[in-house]
């Protein structure tokens, strides 16, 4: 039996021949492979031109990118810039012969931190105010002179003249030290107090002067100049009191306008008609 079958195998064999089987991708899949193909072509194609259109925007170069600029010093930036988030940098400057510039629509805050991210110093400049926060804040000039000064103890203004331009003037709640005041050329010096008494106070004197006009001093109820171990002095070549008392008239028929000035014990000045000796003591009347 075997013998008899190989015999007719090799024959069937021989009769079909060889055969072919084919290898690859062939029908709708090959049309879908070749689909694809051009499509990511197309997707890169696009990719490239959308990248050429970027750079040529936005301006890239070897450099940099559009208005900045990467130089040995460190980055330079031309035109307007937006920053929506904070910037740290070690020093901002504009160009030679420019301004620079700080615009937001809110505030602006320059914070000055320490090694915790505590802040120590705070600038903030907003549409209602400029506020100023730290220890103590200074304006100085080029040359190093303090022109103002303020801290929790003391405000200093080191500027030679201290002008006030407030039609109003300036209202000192509390006391005021200084060596000298006056008023521009031309212009009246007042110091008022509308409501409580005025105050001055010298350890070695006060000085009143004015050169070129009067002098007055008014008050509502009581004018008192005192001098506890001197004198009080008055030099004019006319001293007038106009509005002193008079004492009733020792005889009847005298017209005479000749008067003495008297003084009560409690310190009232008064007018007297003089005789041919003090008519004070007659008057005394005008003391009660």
């Amino acid at each position: 039996m075997p013998q008899e079958q190989y015999p007719h195998r090799s024959t069937m064999q021989s009769s079909e021949g060889p055969q072919v089987y084919k290898v690859g991708i062939y029908g709708w899949r090959k049309r879908c492979l070749y689909f694809f193909v051009l499509l990511l072509m197309i997707l890169i194609l696009v990719n490239l031109a959308m990248t050429i259109w970027i750079l040529k925007v936005m301006n890239f170069t070897i450099d940099g990118m559009g208005n900045l600029r990467i130089t040995e010093k460190g980055l330079k930036l031309e035109g307007d810039s937006e920053f929506l988030k904070p910037l740290y940098a070690k020093e901002i400057r504009s160009r030679p012969g420019n301004p620079l510039y700080f615009q937001s629509a809110r505030n602006v805050t320059v914070n000055i931190l320490n090694e915790k991210t505590k802040v120590l110093t705070r600038l903030v400049t907003g549409p209602q105010a400029v506020e100023a926060h730290s220890q103590k804040f200074e304006v100085k000039t080029l040359s190093g002179k303090l022109l103002f000064s303020a801290d929790d103890n003391e405000v200093v203004v080191g500027a030679e003249r201290l002008r006030v331009l407030g039609a109003e003037g300036t209202v000192f709640p509390k006391s005021i030290e200084t060596p000298n005041v006056r008023a521009d050329p031309f212009k009246e010096l007042r110091l008022e107090s509308p409501t409580r008494a005025l105050v001055m106070e010298a350890p070695k004197g006060i000085e009143i002067n004015a050169e070129a006009g009067s002098l007055r001093a008014t008050c509502r109820t009581e004018l008192r100049l005192e001098s506890k171990d001197g004198e009080i002095t008055l030099n004019s070549a006319k001293i007038k009191l106009p509005n002193l008392p008079q004492g009733s008239s020792s005889s009847a028929g005298s017209r005479q306008k000749i008067y003495e000035l008297c003084v009560c014990p409690n310190g009232r000045l008064f007018l007297s008609q003089a005789g041919s000796s003090s008519t004070c003591q007659i008057n005394t009347s005008v003391c009660l």
